[in-house]
């Protein structure tokens, strides 16, 4: 059975960074992505309904700029969920919404550096404006998942996060981590 792959992949007016494309969000956080429409799924969405089934493979064929976004969004809540587990008493909900928030604020290798794990797979930004760019781009994409993501862990009200999403710690994507 295959990966799962961006539905994004196809999207005709995405921006390009580097080989990497930057789609819109549904977000109230400021920053430079382009506004998604309200009632359609954003790269947001479709990493959270991905992660847990693209998780269990270890190798993913990147069919286009989208899946690019995918592996580094999915490699991050990769590091969320670590973070949110490696505490010795379970988070609450607000501990968790700063612990992450602050993780997806923190500094974080790109594409081209030379701490980024899969610059096999990236092409660089191709300057110092482009890198900028990027660099804010993935810090509000990071601030957004890292926000719905803790939505999720959280939804059956519990006060505990859930454990079905926690048993993927022990998972890593592709056997890779961002290294946060």
């Amino acid at each position: 059975m295959p990966a799962y792959h961006s539905s994004l992949n196809e999207e005709p007016d995405a921006r390009q960074v580097g080989n990497m494309s930057i789609l819109p969000i549904k977000t109230r956080i400021r920053g430079p992505a382009p506004l998604a429409e309200a009632e359609q799924a954003d790269i947001i969405d479709e990493t959270l309904d991905l992660f847990r089934a693209n998780s269990l493979f270890r190798n993913f064929e990147i069919k286009g700029p989208a899946d690019r976004l995918l592996i580094v969004l999915i490699l991050f809540i990769s590091d969320c969920l670590a973070k949110v587990a490696a505490s010795r008493a379970p988070m609450t909900q607000n501990e968790a919404t700063k612990t992450l928030n602050t993780l997806a604020v923190d500094q974080f290798p790109l594409p081209g550096d030379a701490m980024f794990p899969l610059n096999a797979h990236y092409a660089a930004p191709g300057n110092r404006v482009e890198a900028d760019y990027l660099r804010q781009y993935l810090v509000q994409t990071r601030q957004e998942l890292a926000a719905r993501l803790v939505d999720r862990l959280y939804a059956d009200g519990t006060g505990k996060p859930s454990k079905w999403w926690l048993s993927f710690t022990k998972r890593r994507f592709m056997n890779r981590s961002l290294g946060n």
